[in-house]
């Protein structure tokens, strides 16, 4: 049968990209469907601000009517100005077991950034680095945690066939709570009574003031990961727009800011793994039922993603990041966790790797971002 592809251009073709994964999945049993109404908003252009300043566009691969993957080409003008470089990217790339379908869709993505004048292909992103992003090529035995990817092993297979390489590797690792070294924790506590000594301050963040606290922890954010590997901005809308759906399962216990004289210097966030919810929303959607049980069981969550933590540069020698570490963990010890992940760390970030294996921390999952010359 001849394989067709397909832009997505109206909202039933939307509707079919969303949703091919659903049935591309339905059989294992460590997916988990992402929310249909966050990713119909990701991909609309009037609610997304990533195409206030960039483009992208969705296509389907069809056989005989019916949908056989999916994959975006990406361009991300911000990432390109702020990196110096003319690159496009790929996301969203999901295929059946057929090569020649995963070729048709990346010959597709190729052929779109090479008309936009771009000489490199970079993914999966979807859209950017501050969205999920890499393929996961280690740890496919475990379901993953709020906002990180999952896929199939024969990905990998296909984008090395294709000719991808391995630009960068991401590290998620695990912590079991019980499992934190006492030693630290009387550490993180000494360390905390010094900071006070120089009027930095550690403090849950300001539910009540939500919206103050996102405008802080957002010029930390871009300036903490500035020089990091695949690093671009955030503008005041991207971060709004995300920051709007993490209000949503935030969870004030495991969100932390430092100040120095009441300027934050750095933060930390730690989200309850709602995955946990959303394997069993069937096709990703809160109606009729799925509501319900997100609103039921949210109190049995019995996991964490330590998903952010960022600390200026002029303040990373002090050992702030111990003390957010050691209250993350107690509180849940408290609150009897089984795990927490900490993800995602760039494989050549000494400055957050060493310190997560310096409290029992273990690797566990690894992502992969690749890279293709356009041809």
């Amino acid at each position: 049968m001849e394989i067709t592809i397909k832009k997505v251009e109206n909202g039933a073709d939307k509707k079919k990209f969303i949703d091919f994964v659903h049935d591309l999945y339905a059989d294992d049993p460590n997916y988990v469907p992402e929310l249909y109404m966050a990713q119909s908003d990701l991909m609309n252009p009037k609610k997304n601000p990533f195409f206030w300043h960039s483009k992208a566009d969705l296509f389907l691969a069809e056989r005989d009517g019916k949908v056989v993957g999916r994959i975006a080409a990406i361009r991300n003008n911000n990432y390109n100005e702020y990196a110096k470089t003319k690159v496009g990217f790929f996301g969203f790339f999901d295929v059946i077991n057929d090569y020649e379908v995963a070729k048709k869709l990346l010959d597709t993505a190729n052929d779109w950034i090479k008309k936009e004048g771009l000489t490199d292909i970079i993914g999966p992103t979807n859209f950017s680095t501050n969205e999920t992003c890499g393929l996961l090529v280690e740890g496919l035995d475990s379901a993953p945690v709020i906002m990180m990817t999952y896929n199939k092993a024969y990905y990998k297979t296909f984008l090395d066939k294709y000719g991808f390489t391995k630009q960068m590797d991401l590290i998620a690792y695990v912590l079991d709570p019980m499992d934190m070294p006492e030693k630290l924790l009387r550490l993180a506590k000494g360390i905390e009574e010094r900071l006070k000594r120089r009027n930095i301050t550690v403090r849950k963040i300001n539910m009540k003031d939500f919206n103050n606290e996102v405008a802080k922890v957002k010029e930390i954010y871009n300036a903490a990961w500035d020089k990091n590997w695949g690093f671009v901005p955030m503008t005041d809308d991207e971060f709004k727009f995300q920051a709007k759906d993490m209000k949503m399962i935030l969870d004030k216990d495991f969100a932390y800011v430092a100040e120095d004289n009441g300027k934050v210097i750095a933060f930390s966030l730690t989200i309850p793994n709602v995955n946990e919810v959303f394997k069993t929303i069937k096709r990703g959607r809160l109606f009729p039922t799925g509501l319900l049980k997100l609103v039921l069981n949210k109190s049995k969550i019995s996991s964490v993603r330590v998903i952010t933590l960022g600390v200026l540069e002029e303040y990373r020698k002090l050992g702030i990041d111990v003390v957010f570490y050691a209250k993350n963990m107690e509180t849940a010890q408290q609150k009897k966790l089984k795990y927490a992940e900490a993800s995602w760390i760039l494989e050549n970030n000494k400055e957050m790797n060493s310190p997560l294996i310096s409290i029992n921390a273990k690797p566990y999952k690894t992502y992969r971002i690749f890279e293709k010359k356009i041809v």
